[in-house]
């Protein structure tokens, strides 16, 4: 049969009085999974509703109705096959008699159905059954102004935004909300950051979403359109091709340092992002292997039975490798555990900027960054019998140990606690602008502080007590 392709431009069209959002998008929720249940307004249930005993007449149905929608849909038809064949060949064997209860029975057709098809996003879930004083279901309308609700609440994904010492911009998003509605948050987000010189999306925490945000957000990377990504759909024999947007709210950011942080959980559209940047050399990837899935996801309600289901009805398609990360993940540029990659990308932007950099000001600014967190990365141990030494008054300036721990504090200003960076010098954790270093007699004896800035410029106080 010939293929049909669909060439998606997403070509997105902000208009000025109304700023409603015009996107075309494939009808997919890419990590039912891993996002929480509550951002797409599906109600998963859990252990302790009331819910009906099962019978084997009900678990045959419920077989019956998985089996039927995935040698309808899913991605692989002879892969579906097996996994119809393997729960089948259960259920005749009495391996689901004993079980009476429909969230472990979902939960064991999900694991069965993954041994064969090891596909992440595949799931069968049980959902909590009506009231019996319960109305029919919401309106279209109702529904999406629900979903509109909960996604607000979540700031459409967006959870911090930051401009970091270096002029670096940091973006931490936990999903990607589809553009129709979390568009422009994604917008006002990139035009924050549209004067870094670099930028960190932190996905360590992103379990995917919607290819029509990921295709916003990298429209922002690249001057001209770029294929990003492909679709295959298995039922309808078409792709659907995902391209970068001519135009977008604000400037780009075509020549901005790209640095993407991962974890083993990053998963779905949010390795798909990153993927995409990999392929295409447009930013350093450091953190972890990701997840490793790769397929597009419908969800399908099997409404009488009280059984939902995340259903892969195609596959992802790099234009650049031709393939996808299914199973396998991403591997970083740069392997880290999680928990240490957004410092280790601080250090790799800072290090690369001051490379690049001809103005001695600002080369001296990347340097002072860059010295600080090398310490954040590797502290230097101090104890108090060795602070001792500093201890006491320099003019308007004291210094001081309290419950353990080391302080500074200007006369009629707050106190900042100190931590220390060797040779006599010492940082503020909350005056990221600001340091003190001790100057030393011939004696060894410390008789002066001086307080020490980011542009430069030092002043300084003679020790007037101990």
């Amino acid at each position: 049969m010939k293929q049909k392709f669909k060439k998606i431009k997403n070509e997105l069209t902000i208009n000025p009085i109304s700023k409603k959002l015009l996107v075309v998008t494939i009808s997919c929720l890419l990590s039912i999974l891993f996002l929480a249940p509550s951002t797409f307004g599906q109600n998963i249930v859990k252990a302790g509703d009331n819910i009906p005993r099962l019978d084997a007449k009900t678990q045959a149905v419920i077989i019956d109705s998985v089996s039927n929608a995935l040698n309808e849909v899913y991605v692989f038809p002879e892969v579906a096959k097996k996994m119809e064949k393997l729960v089948r060949k259960n259920f005749k064997k009495g391996n689901y008699k004993k079980i009476t209860n429909l969230i472990e029975f979902t939960q064991q057709l999900t694991k069965d159905l993954q041994s064969v098809s090891k596909d992440r996003h595949l799931r069968v879930r049980a959902l909590p059954p009506r009231e019996s004083g319960e109305t029919t279901k919401p309106s279209p309308e109702e529904e999406r102004k629900q979903r509109l609700e909960r996604l607000q609440y979540q700031n459409f994904g967006f959870r911090k935004i930051e401009l970091l010492p270096g002029n670096i911009g940091y973006i931490d998003f936990r999903f990607f909300a589809d553009a129709t509605l979390g568009g422009a948050t994604a917008i006002a987000a990139m035009n924050f950051l549209a004067n870094a010189d670099a930028i960190i999306f932190d996905l360590r925490q992103n379990g995917g979403g919607s290819p029509s945000m990921i295709q916003l957000m990298s429209s922002y990377l690249f001057e001209e359109p770029v294929h990003l990504n492909s679709f295959y759909i298995r039922k309808s024999n078409e792709t659907n091709q995902f391209w970068t947007q001519s135009w977008v709210e604000g400037p780009k950011m075509v020549d901005v340092l790209v640095y993407v942080l991962t974890s083993s959980y990053t998963f779905s559209g949010a390795e798909e992002f990153t993927y995409n940047l990999k392929n295409m050399k447009r930013g350093t990837i450091i953190g972890e292997t990701t997840g490793g899935g790769a397929h597009p996801v419908n969800g399908v309600v099997f409404e009488k039975l009280n059984v939902s289901m995340a259903l892969p009805f195609g596959r992802a398609v790099n234009p650049i490798t031709d393939t996808n990360w299914e199973g396998t993940g991403i591997e970083p540029d740069i392997k880290v555990p999680a928990k240490d990659a957004l410092v280790v990308a601080r250090i790799e932007a800072l290090k690369k900027l001051k490379e690049n950099e001809k103005n001695e000001i600002k080369k001296h600014q990347l340097e002072w960054a860059l010295k600080g967190l090398e310490i954040e990365k590797e502290p230097v141990k101090l104890d108090k019998k060795s602070f001792q030494v500093y201890e006491g008054v320099y003019g308007p300036r004291k210094i001081w140990q309290e419950n353990g721990k080391f302080y500074y504090q200007r006369e009629g200003r707050q106190k900042f606690e100190l931590t220390p960076m060797g040779d006599d010098m010492f940082l503020l954790k909350e005056l990221d602008y600001f340091r003190i270093k001790f100057k030393r007699d011939e004696s060894g004896d410390v008789t002066e502080i001086i307080g020490m800035y980011d542009n430069g410029r030092t002043d300084s106080n003679k020790r007037s007590e101990k």
